[in-house]
């Protein structure tokens, strides 16, 4: 069992814990000044961490350093504090972190907080597991020092901890105020797996009832006494800037306050947000042009198109894939391509900004706090400590709400700043128009593999191309992301093919252009496990070889892989027939990906309508995200990647016409209906791992699982996204 020693000079609880790919990461738990500031109030309530406090009515209230987006880390977090201190489900309460980098930091991003990458379980799992078990030992010394017994001779139970020699038990909340007194424990032990409670079982999510009763509070929601709001027009070219307004019109609008010149645009401040936005309409502003970007997608397809034929840079190279590929038996060329994507979240970027005397507050569902807390120092002229951020609900983000420049927060604040002699909080609000015109999109890209294959159908050679913009180029990020000029995310899941292909060689391009792109959810892997699935599926026909089998010999020394791709044929029946059905055609196809430590399988069944159009059926996923701490809400996860996956393939893309955005809204930019949601069974292989990411893994395998069912169905290939059905119709 793990033990941990308490640092004489340092009020922190460090440790080593191993999470899966020979990464090590160190905890610390920040401890003794959360603890006397909590015990010193009125309340009398315990804190023995910064991440728990215990009132006198028996509640424990868990602080969650993570923003909760939906993906449940307001379930999921407690449930680890709820294991470690023995404490009823029903008496957790939940509370956001503020914004302080020094208690909260994501553990695997260093001294930053925030939540991405699929890292919050994962990053977590011992910080807060160790933060319940501190408080543990702290009330059971507690109570032997009330009960003057040895504390070895104490238990605890549903929230109690006792005395079974002689009857006694006292609650947490009674022993409250005296464990606040007490020392820190030298070494604090872990429960054994084989004692869990509520570590891979199903309890209730802490949020569903406010969620259903409207109670839950989002930053859209908030309002608070002489608000304010605010909207921007912003440049309808990345990289305009104002020339001239003219705002009389604006300000004529019943409502409007004022009217005044940021960074990004021209903002309209009014009672309402119909009032600004009206005021906004009315507005007449001239742009100034002259160093925006004018890309049109299809001249930007044709550059990408011609840069796959160009060497670029080496991103992996193993054996000699020219050669190798020069005297296979056989010899497969293909093209993938893919659209800029919006992240489109349900709730559009928005947030409260209210300045004071020597600070400011922000509230926002905030998934930087610490880059959004520095962007509003700097521009206020404050300490980054000056700034404090109340992390509300978050409907959705995928990304977009953690970007390097803090873009919405910054122009909240900037606005504030220009109107605060309305003394008044400042409401910023994006319209789905503005989030969609925004920028910050998922990099357009494409690819081109060559593979070769030798006499016996086994593949010798694998040569691939990539060419999209970079994510980190021009940020805070580019030193650790961009090796040699390649950036990671780009060719993730490329440059790290699981398959055993003995000579082995990835390049990229990485044009510079004007658009804004952002990680979106499963970030490169959107891209990459599409065009590598598929093309594996190309090798295995080629071959003549059942796909899945092509796949099983070619990951012999992955077991990981291997097993999720077992568990999901097994589970989906792969190598029978599907049921006919009257007019349509229908296929079955498979994918297996790895991404943020998490190896997930998928099987879709589709059925091809005589005009091209198509359903899927039903969507088997397989997942291994190592130890399951709450199985619905990975089930939920699967399930929700499936769809958001699936809406993508259907329907996504954003286009540019002279550097004008095409899309406007869900008209033209659709996401998925329910009555296109498929069947979706989900399986979660069991291990004793550490936790991974599931937020993000189950959407890379479901587009080429989809594409490769249709083959399946119709003998025709799409390599392109989203999916075009008139290429099924003729075949």
């Amino acid at each position: 069992m793990d033990k941990i020693i308490n640092p004489s000079r340092r009020e922190f609880l460090k440790t080593g814990a191993a999470l899966g790919a020979g990464l090590t990461i160190a905890f610390y738990l920040p401890v003794g000044a959360a603890r006397m500031m909590a015990s010193q109030g009125a309340d009398k309530s315990f804190a023995p961490n910064a991440f728990i406090r215990i009132a006198p009515d028996d509640t424990v209230t868990v602080i969650v350093k993570h923003l909760e987006m939906g993906q449940g880390v307001n379930t999921g977090l407690p449930t680890l504090v709820a294991e470690e201190l023995d404490v009823p489900w029903e008496k957790i309460r939940v509370e956001s972190a503020p914004a302080d980098a020094k208690l909260y930091n994501n553990l695997l991003w260093g001294p930053m907080q925030g939540t991405g990458g699929s890292t919050a379980m994962a990053n977590s799992f011992e910080q807060l597991r160790r933060a319940g078990a501190t408080a543990r030992a702290m009330l059971i010394a507690a109570a032997a020092d009330n009960w003057k017994v040895d504390a070895n001779t104490l238990s605890t139970s549903d929230g109690m901890v006792l005395h079974r020699a002689s009857g006694r038990k006292a609650s947490y909340g009674h022993l409250a105020e005296k464990a606040a007194t007490m020392p820190q424990p030298a070494e604090v032990q872990l429960k054994s797996p084989k004692d869990f409670k509520y570590i891979g079982k199903q309890f209730k999510r802490t949020d569903s009832k406010a969620k259903a009763n409207g109670s839950a509070q989002f930053a859209l929601d908030l309002r608070l006494p002489g608000q304010l709001t605010a909207l921007i027009a912003r440049p309808p070219l990345f990289g305009a800037k104002v020339k001239h307004v003219q705002a009389e019109r604006a300000k004529a609008v019943p409502g409007v306050r004022a009217v005044v010149e940021v960074p990004r645009g021209v903002a309209v401040i009014a009672t309402d947000f119909w009032s600004a936005k009206k005021g906004r309409d009315a507005l007449q502003v001239e742009w100034d042009e002259t160093g925006a970007e004018r890309v049109s997608t299809a001249d930007q397809r044709e550059q990408y198109l011609g840069l796959l034929k160009q060497p670029g840079k080496v991103a992996r190279n193993e054996g000699d894939a020219a050669q190798a590929l020069a005297q296979a038996a056989k010899k497969l060329e293909a093209t993938f391509e893919f659209p800029y994507l919006a992240h489109a979240p349900m709730e559009p970027l928005n947030c409260v900004v209210r300045l004071k005397e020597g600070g400011c507050e922000i509230w926002a569902g905030s998934q930087s706090q610490t880059g959004d807390q520095a962007t509003a120092a700097k521009i206020l002229g404050l300490k980054p400590e000056q700034v404090q951020i109340h992390t509300l609900l978050a409907g959705g983000s995928f990304g977009r709400r953690a970007n390097p420049t803090s873009d919405y927060i910054a122009e909240a604040v900037s606005v504030a700043k220009a109107t605060n002699h309305l003394n008044a909080p400042i409401h910023l609000m994006w319209t789905r128009e503005d989030d969609l015109h925004g920028g910050y999109y998922r990099p357009m890209f494409a690819h081109a593999i060559s593979g070769g294959l030798d006499a016996q159908g086994n593949p010798v050679a694998w040569s691939q191309r990539l060419v999209g913009q970079s994510i980190a180029a021009n940020t805070a990020f580019e030193g650790a992301m961009i090796k040699d000029g390649v950036d990671v995310t780009s060719v993730e899941g490329a440059s790290n093919l699981a398959y055993a292909i003995p000579n082995l060689h990835v390049e990229l391009h990485s044009p510079k252009l004007g658009v804004p792109v952002l990680w979106w959810r499963s970030v490169g892997h959107t891209h990459t496990a599409f065009s590598t699935e598929i093309f594996i599926d190309e090798l295995a026909v080629a071959a003549g070889k059942d796909p899945y089998e092509f796949r099983h010999s070619l990951l012999a020394h992955q077991p990981r892989h291997r097993g999720v791709l077992e568990l999901a044929a097994a589970k989906s029946d792969w190598g029978k027939p599907l049921a006919p059905k009257s007019g349509v055609r229908r296929g079955r196809g498979i994918a297996v990906h790895e991404s943020f430590r998490s190896f997930v399988a998928e099987v879709a069944e589709v059925s091809v309508r005589p005009d091209g159009s198509f359903t899927v059926d039903r969507v088997v996923c397989a997942v291994d995200c190592g130890l399951a701490v709450n199985p619905d809400q990975v089930r939920a996860q699967m399930e929700g990647g499936i769809g958001f996956a699936l809406s993508a393939a259907l329907h996504s893309a954003i286009t540019f016409k002279e550097g004008r955005v095409e899309q406007s809204n869900f008209k033209d930019y659709p996401l998925l209906r329910i009555r296109e949601m498929p069947k979706v069974e989900v399986h979660i292989a069991p291990s004793e791992a550490a936790p991974t990411g599931v937020g993000e893994p189950g959407v890379p395998p479901l587009a080429p699982a989809v594409a490769n069912a249709l083959f399946a169905a119709t003998g025709k290939r799409l390599r392109k996204l989203p999916f075009e059905t008139a290429e099924l119709r003729s075949a």
